[in-house]
C-alpha cells in the first residue's frame, strides 16, 4: 500500500516536471521552477557533504552550449534593439530544466534504489497516459474542468475559444504536449522491442501506446510524428515484411491488433453517440475523414502551415536575426513594422523562427546543444542509443511545425547514472 502511494507520488511530480503549469495565485512560477529550487537545493547539499555531486564534464559542455546560445541571441536583440529575451536567458533555461529533473530522479531513487532508462521511461508513460485520461474526462465532465480552470493557469482562457476548442490535461496542451507525447511513444517502442517485460504486463504498454497515440491527437496533432516514428521503427526491427518474426514482434503485432480491433467499433459508436467524441475525432484523424469522404488527404493546421514558411530577406537575418521570437506587438510598444498575427513574420514554423531570432548562427547553436544531449545519454547508456537517436529525431522533424525542443527529455537521463544492462536485451542480429 505504501508503496502504491509513493508510485503515485512520483507520478504526480514527473507530472508537475514533464508538463508544467503555473497557480492562479501564484502565476509567475510554475511547477518546473519549484522542482528546480528543490532539485539545486539538493544537489547543493550533496556537494557540501561530499556525496559526488561535483559538474562533470560533459555537464560543463553542455553548459557552454548553452551560454553560447544565450550570448547569441543576447548579442542579437542587442544589435536590432529590441527587447525580446526569448532565448537570452537560455543558459537560465537550461539549468531550471535540470534542476527539475534532477528532483524527480532523486525522488525516483528514494522510492525504487536505482533509477534505470527503463524506470524513467515507465513513469513518463504512465504521466503521459493520465494526461490523456484527464483530458478526455474535463471535455466529457465540465464541472472537473471548471474546477482545474478556477485554481490553474495554462492558457486555457486561449484554448476554450469558440475558434480554438482543444482539449488539454493539467499542463498538457497544444504542441508542447504533442511533442512530448511523441517523445514517449518512442520510448514504448524501444522498451517493448528492446527491454525484458514481464509478459503478465506486455499488453499494458501497447495499450499505453494506442491510448497516446489516438488521444494525444485529439490534443495534438504532433503527436503523429512520435506514432509514425515508432510504428516505423517497429515495421524494420520486427521485420514483419519476411513474415519471420521474433516472439516478441509477433507478440507486439498481435497485441496492437487485438486493441484495434477493440476500439474501432467503441470509437464508431463513441463517433455517433457523443457530441464531444465526435469533434475530437474528426480533429485528430481530419487528414483521413476528408480523404474518404471528399477523396483528397487535407489538414487545415497543415494548410496553414505552408502559408508559414516566409523566409527572410536579408543577408543579416539570415545569419544574426532580426531579434525577434514572440510577436511584436507583445513585447515591443515601440516596433513600427507590420503586425501579423501569430508570432513574428507570421511564421510557427520552428527553424524559421529560430532564423528569424538569432539567424543560422543561433539556430545551429541551440541543434548543438540538442544534439550534444543526445550523444552525452547515447554514450552513457550504449545499449539504449536507438532511443535517443529517435529522440533526436522526433525534436528536428517537430522544429519543421513548431519551435519546441525536448531538452526536459534529455535532462532526466542527463541525472542518473550510467544503466545497468542487465535488463537491456541484445539488438537482433541483422
Amino acid at each position: 500500500m505504501i508503496r502504491s502511494i509513493l508510485t503515485l507520488l512520483v507520478i504526480i511530480v514527473t507530472s508537475l516536471y514533464f508538463f508544467p503549469f503555473s497557480f492562479k495565485i501564484l502565476p509567475d512560477v510554475n511547477t518546473k521552477m519549484m522542482l528546480a529550487v528543490v532539485g539545486l537545493m539538493v544537489y547543493m547539499m550533496r556537494l557540501g557533504r561530499g556525496r559526488n555531486a561535483s559538474i562533470n564534464k560533459d555537464m560543463f559542455f553542455l553548459s557552454i552550449g548553452a551560454a553560447m546560445v544565450s550570448l547569441i541571441g543576447l548579442f542579437s536583440i542587442t544589435y536590432n534593439n529590441t527587447p525580446d529575451y526569448a532565448y537570452a536567458g537560455y543558459l537560465v533555461s537550461m539549468w531550471v530544466w535540470l534542476g527539475g529533473a534532477y528532483a524527480v530522479v532523486m525522488l525516483m531513487k528514494c522510492v525504487h534504489g536505482d533509477v534505470t532508462v527503463k524506470l524513467v521511461c515507465n513513469y513518463l508513460i504512465a504521466v503521459c497516459v493520465s494526461q490523456c485520461i484527464l483530458a478526455l474526462f474535463f471535455d466529457l465532465y465540465t464541472p472537473a474542468k471548471e474546477v482545474i480552470d478556477t485554481y490553474i493557469e495554462q492558457g486555457q482562457d486561449f484554448l476554450n475559444e469558440q475558434r480554438v476548442k482543444r482539449l488539454y490535461g493539467i499542463g498538457a496542451s497544444l504542441d508542447v504536449a504533442g511533442s512530448r507525447f511523441s517523445a514517449v511513444l518512442v520510448m514504448i517502442m524501444v522498451v517493448l522491442l528492446h527491454h525484458n517485460i514481464d509478459r503478465r504486463y506486455y499488453w499494458t504498454y501497447v495499450l499505453a501506446f494506442l491510448v497516446i497515440a489516438v488521444a494525444g491527437s485529439m490534443i495534438a496533432r504532433t503527436t503523429y510524428v512520435g506514432a509514425l516514428i515508432a510504428l516505423l521503427y517497429a515495421l524494420y526491427m520486427t521485420k514483419i515484411h519476411t513474415l519471420h518474426l521474433s516472439t516478441d514482434g509477433r507478440r507486439f503485432w498481435i497485441w496492437l491488433s487485438v486493441f484495434v480491433v477493440i476500439a474501432i467499433p467503441l470509437a464508431v459508436w463513441a463517433y455517433y453517440n457523443i457530441s464531444e467524441v465526435h469533434k475530437n475525432l474528426r480533429f485528430a484523424f481530419e487528414g483521413f475523414f476528408n480523404l474518404v469522404e471528399n477523396g483528397e488527404w487535407l489538414i487545415a493546421s497543415n494548410e496553414k502551415l505552408e502559408t508559414m514558411y516566409v523566409f527572410p530577406e536579408t543577408v543579416k537575418t539570415w545569419l544574426i536575426g532580426d531579434g525577434y521570437f514572440s510577436n511584436p506587438r507583445d513585447v515591443d510598444p515601440l516596433f513600427i513594422g507590420e503586425i501579423v498575427g501569430g508570432y513574428y513574420m507570421g511564421t510557427d514554423v520552428g527553424y524559421l523562427r529560430f532564423i528569424f531570432y538569432f539567424g543560422l548562427v543561433g539556430l545551429l547553436a541551440i541543434s548543438a546543444v540538442i544534439v550534444k544531449s543526445a550523444l552525452i545519454c547515447s554514450h552513457k547508456f550504449r545499449t539504449d542509443r536507438v532511443l535517443f537517436l529517435m529522440l533526436l529525431l522526433v525534436n528536428f522533424i517537430v522544429w519543421f511545425k513548431v519551435a519546441t525542443d525536448i531538452f526536459l527529455v534529455f535532462a532526466l537521463f542527463l541525472m542518473i547514472d550510467k544503466d545497468k544492462e542487465g535488463d537491456v536485451k541484445p539488438c537482433p542480429s541483422k
